[in-house]
């Protein structure tokens, strides 16, 4: 990804350049203990699908983190975000054997003075959607 991007150079509409982060169920049990949130949905097949679910599901913070990942990553600087929100719409199906894959890429929804941009972006697991409204404010150099 882009590191340092500069105001100048941006343009409202611009792609930015797509990434895939895997997702293990070690990635959550990693999450679980850095973050307290030890829900058995997350780490436990058997208790995931006795409630109905149709595997171990990704934290819905940990999918938003991704996501946070992938602007820090394009912009270069974690302090560059001024703001940075999304809606959760799916689930995050983690098998045991392959793991899964989340899809991040975004585009330049607005430029808008001293410096800032706003990214709209796009997450998606096993083709789905699975966060909306999913932005993020950064300001350039």
């Amino acid at each position: 990804m882009t590191a340092q991007v500069k105001y100048d150079e941006i343009e409202e509409g611009a792609a930015l350049p797509p990434q895939t982060y895997k997702v293990d169920r070690i990635d959550l049990v990693k999450y679980a203990g850095a973050s307290g949130d030890f829900n058995p949905i997350h780490w436990r097949e058997s208790f995931a699908k006795s409630v109905g679910l149709p595997d171990v599901i990704a934290h819905g913070m940990y999918t938003m983190a991704q996501a946070g990942k992938y602007v820090t990553d394009w912009v270069g600087d974690p302090g560059a975000v001024v703001d940075f929100g999304v809606r959760f719409s799916g689930m995050v199906v983690v098998p045991d054997d392959a793991g899964t894959e989340l899809e991040i890429s975004g585009v330049v929804e607005k430029k808008l003075d001293d410096n800032l941009i706003v990214l709209a972006l796009t997450t998606r697991a096993q083709g789905e959607k699975v966060l909306t409204r999913a932005k993020a404010t950064v300001r350039l150099a």
